[in-house]
């Protein structure tokens, strides 16, 4: 039993992108890991965020109100 309940906010899709746009890409130079929704015509990605292990991934998702599908 918890005094303090943990308000999660979900937080809306950016507009003209879905789930199927997230992607997770890799630096050439240091392999550094970064997650978003792709932008197919700027080539580049759009509320990019770190990822450190794939418990960020999954994150990820859930801030979006979204299950990760392997």
């Amino acid at each position: 039993m918890s005094i303090f309940k943990k308000h999660s906010t979900v937080l809306h899709l950016p507009e003209g992108f879905s789930a199927a746009d997230i992607r997770v890409e890799s630096s050439v130079c240091t392999g550094e890991k970064t997650i978003g929704f792709y932008n197919a015509a700027e080539k580049k990605l759009v509320c990019a965020e770190l990822v450190r292990s794939d418990g960020d991934i999954d994150a990820f998702y859930a801030k979006y109100g979204l299950r990760r599908i392997n």
